[in-house]
């Protein structure tokens, strides 16, 4: 009897930590804060510079009913604490502690969508995180987003633009946001219309904005695609007028994401502008419902 005993407790103590393992530890983070929502398949959101998920709202609400939603919010863009993007680079701190939480909420190699900026941290993540990312949709995002605006651009072409764009933000603030994207077109040579133009600001913390901004205009990621085994699927605003640069867009966004492993799928939406989930809704829906099937 007292021997029947001992090997149930060593058995009980054998099986603790592997039960303890099992569970999904506490995430806590200085640089992202994450909301979930419903229950499925896992679903990573990610809004753009100076956005919060509350441009997900309505994409949320479709996917919460059959899949677990991961609401990503920058800290520093909106009202969310700045905590530690008060200093140093952002989106590549925000891949890393994405990573980071997919880790310690041991998620499958969830789906991943990224806005604009939140498609450059989607790229990144994917190129750092191999298979832990099942699948990554970017939404009007480019590895190099200058390339958007002049194919042949460069970082050192732009760089001097982005310093001046981040001191304007720091002395002027949001208002200095809406101005940019004709600056860049102004300078490059090209058209800038809404990629840099119409990014429906929600604001935030001068700093980690005059940051972001300058990361989405500089960062190049391009030599990077080849390191990314998730299916990339491109999605973006087009326009059937010859006369609005979204005409053109189409071609460029195929050559920017040319060095991909595996070729991207590419779902031009027509009639949207840069918030595609938001002057689309319905046709951007049914691109995200192609995505996860």
């Amino acid at each position: 009897m007292m021997l029947r005993f001992f090997v149930v407790l060593a058995a009980v103590f054998a099986f603790a930590p592997l039960a303890q393992a099992q569970t999904p530890t506490a995430f806590r983070s200085d640089r992202i804060v994450v909301e979930t929502r419903g229950r499925g398949p896992d679903v990573i959101l990610i809004p753009g510079l100076a956005s919060t998920p509350e441009i997900w709202k309505r994409t949320a609400d479709r996917l919460d009913d059959r899949h677990t939603v991961h609401l990503v919010s920058i800290r520093g863009f909106g009202d969310v604490p700045v905590a530690a993007n008060a200093q140093g680079e952002i989106a590549g701190p925000a891949a890393t502690e994405l990573r980071r939480y997919i880790t310690a909420r041991r998620l499958s190699a969830p789906a991943v969508i990224g806005h604009s900026m939140g498609g450059l941290i989607a790229l990144r993540l994917a190129a750092d995180a191999g298979s832990q990312v099942g699948r990554v949709m970017v939404v009007d995002a480019s590895p190099f987003f200058p390339a958007l605006v002049s194919p042949g651009a460069t970082v050192g072409d732009v760089e001097p633009i982005a310093r001046i764009a981040y001191q304007a933000i720091l002395f002027l603030g949001d208002e200095a946001l809406r101005s940019q994207g004709t600056m860049l077109g102004q300078s490059l040579g090209g058209a800038a219309d809404s990629v840099f133009g119409s990014l429906g600001w929600q604001g935030g913390d001068r700093g980690t904005l005059a940051q972001g901004l300058y990361e989405v205009m500089t960062t190049d990621l391009r030599w990077r695609l080849p390191e990314i085994t998730a299916p990339v699927t491109v999605v973006y605003g087009w326009s059937e007028d010859a006369a609005s640069p979204r005409a053109r867009i189409d071609q460029l966004f195929r050559s920017s994401f040319a060095s991909l492993r595996e070729p991207a799928r590419f779902e031009p939406i027509a009639g949207a502008e840069h918030m595609v989930m938001i002057d689309q809704p319905t046709r951007f829906e049914a691109a995200v419902t192609r995505f996860l099937s």
